[in-house]
């Protein structure tokens, strides 16, 4: 897996999640626009709302007859522009959706899903339905046989894919479709309505929708199962867990991979997802968690120091740094950073975008990822992760530790006893260096900025799974 990233796409509407193994996928087509008589006076109602922004246009949309909402959720057009990249606040948004009544919020749905799939503070599983309905539409132009469309037809599929439900699988609801340029899309595993631990995981270098969606999200389910196992040591409410499996922005690739660009770009997105949450879920308030991996963690540290959001854990895989010099600049409580570097991890400690999170005076936890045996789970053993891509994997000691942080069991996480096994201790987790020299299995070094040799990180590395 990786992390990385900041080029936007444009949003798909969605429909329920099916329990089945087939995704569920509206596609009856989109009223047509009535032509011309009135034409003009639509048009002129449309461009108004083209120079809106913010609560004016919230309520724009919700007094626009049914033309003017359809003119006005085009993809290339202002509004839809706003939306996607320049949106209302998400509280602001909450606000104005829980006062319109069923028969305006019906409308929007049939007549914008464009939009209403993409508003952060709009609830999750009406967000699901509109970006199904939008995928359902787009997907069959893009099949058709002269759409000549064959780069958006591989996005659109692999969210499709990425939708279907197998008969172990938690449901899932589809919270981000923008197929604009390399593409943007979330999908949530689990009740992001009702789960008291949600995690957002942000992915690092060489992920785009048309690549490696299906893999990400298939990512998002391990850990998601990873924590259901948990839920009987988890702290606080009883609402199970909910995994985001999130490539709301553009990651880097060779050409751009040593640029701190996208970055910046994908931390302002990113705490548009916090916010969402927070504005959803403010009668029931719930823990939040953020697992970064590689130029994701670069990300998400930059969206943790602006301000604008907190968190309840941060937890970076693998990362290069970011220009944060100390935990205590994050909105995250104390001790609740949590930083893992792989065996073999060319990235890992290389500190290129700054400073090392794993630093001895950054303040974070440095976990200890060499693998061992688990007492409290029938001495089941978890493997130790290689390299830069294995953090996520199932049976790795860092998807457990990463999972039990999410379910606020951080004191869990992996210590080493006195006989220099790995166990799981009520006084937590041991940070820096084992008595063998190996560590947290010792990435890239420390030091920097040296560049990562990103030779041992291939493309191909993060598209295949095991």
């Amino acid at each position: 897996m990786h992390s990385l990233g900041v080029i936007e796409a444009t949003p798909l509407p969605a429909a329920a999640s099916s329990p089945a193994a087939e995704v569920v996928v509206a596609t009856a087509p989109r009223e047509a626009a009535a032509p011309d008589a009135t034409g003009v006076h639509r048009a002129s109602r449309a461009e108004r709302l083209d120079d809106l922004h913010g609560r004016a246009l919230l309520t724009g949309l919700s007094s626009a007859s049914d033309a003017t909402l359809r003119h006005a959720a085009r993809l290339a057009g202002p509004v839809m522009r706003t939306v996607l990249d320049a949106p209302p606040d998400a509280g602001d948004v909450a606000r104005w959706w829980s006062g319109l009544g069923r028969e305006a919020r019906h409308r929007l749905v049939t007549s914008a899903p464009q939009a209403v799939g993409n508003l952060e503070g709009v609830p999750y599983p009406v967000r699901d339905r509109a970006n199904r309905r939008v995928l359902g539409e787009d997907l069959r132009s893009a099949r058709a046989p002269d759409s000549g469309s064959a780069s958006r037809l591989r996005m659109l599929e692999q969210v499709r894919t990425a939708l279907v439900r197998g008969p172990e699988d938690p449901p899932k609801q589809l919270l981000t479709l923008d197929p604009r340029g390399s593409g943007r899309a979330a999908i949530a595993m689990g009740d992001l309505t009702t789960a008291s631990d949600v995690t957002v995981m942000v992915p690092g270098m060489f992920f785009t929708v048309s690549g490696q969606f299906t893999d990400w999200t298939a990512t998002g389910a391990d850990l998601y199962r990873e924590q259901a196992t948990l839920t009987p040591l988890a702290r606080g409410g009883r609402g199970g867990v909910a995994v985001v499996a999130w490539l709301g922005y553009r990651t880097p690739d060779l050409t751009n991979v040593l640029s701190v660009g996208l970055a910046r770009a994908g931390a302002v997105r990113l705490e548009r997802v916090v916010e969402g949450i927070d504005a959803t879920r403010t009668a029931d308030p719930v823990r939040v968690s953020v697992v970064a991996h590689s130029y994701g963690s670069t990300t998400a540290l930059l969206a943790l120091s602006s301000g604008r959001i907190h968190v309840d854990s941060l937890t970076v895989l693998g990362s290069p740094g970011s220009a944060v010099t100390r935990a205590s600049e994050l909105a995250v409580p104390a001790g609740q950073v949590f930083v893992g570097a792989a065996h073999w991890d060319p990235v890992a400690g290389t500190g290129y975008f700054g400073t090392d999170p794993a630093a001895p005076g950054f303040g974070s936890t440095v976990l200890d990822l060499r693998g061992g045996v688990d007492h409290r789970e029938d001495e089941e053993v978890f493997r130790r992760p290689y390299g830069h891509n294995e953090y996520l994997v199932p049976g790795t000691a860092s998807i457990h530790d990463v999972a039990l942080i999410a379910v606020g069991r951080s004191d869990l996480v992996t210590g080493t006893d006195p006989s220099g096994r790995t166990v799981l201790t009520a006084e937590g987790a041991v940070a820096g260096t084992a008595a063998d020299g190996s560590g947290s299995g010792g990435g890239g070094g420390g030091g920097g900025p040296e560049s990562p040799d990103l030779l041992l990180v291939r493309p191909q590395d993060v598209q295949l799974r095991d």
